[in-house]
């Protein structure tokens, strides 16, 4: 039997380690794959969120208020602060070298926090301690 690729990535996400097999394939199923260049601008201050972004390979820096407040490596995964509170993202998210992003849309990310518990209280402890900083 082939092992399914977006499956076998999926897992080396520390924030989907601990899924079983058939939990990565539900994510599999509900998540999209993005390639992207070094330099692009992946979610901008202010804006609507609309998804939940993971960062599978690659760096990215975060920046608030004009200043650059995180690095982000792969495992490192933002926009659930927007899709948590409905209120517009609070940080800009840009490339600093070619990377690959799971994305998880609004309804997709919905569904992921109701069918993962330990997932969606890793995600909602760092929106929380994101929130408080």
């Amino acid at each position: 039997m082939s092992k399914n690729p977006k499956i076998e990535q999926l897992r080396k996400v520390p924030l989907f380690a601990h899924c079983s097999r058939r939990e990565l394939a539900g994510l599999a199923a509900l998540v999209d794959e993005l390639e992207l260049p070094e330099g692009q601008t992946v979610a901008r201050e202010g804006e609507r969120g609309r998804e939940f972004l993971v960062l599978a390979d690659g760096i990215a820096d975060v920046e608030s208020g004009g200043e650059i407040v995180n690095t982000l490596g792969p495992g490192d995964f933002f926009g659930e602060i927007s899709l948590v509170t409905g209120e517009p993202r609070t940080a800009t998210v840009t490339t600093r070298s070619a990377s690959k992003l799971f994305i998880f849309s609004a309804p997709a990310f919905r569904s992921l926090l109701h069918d993962a518990p330990g997932i969606k209280t890793r995600v909602l402890a760092a929106a929380a301690l994101r929130l408080a900083a």
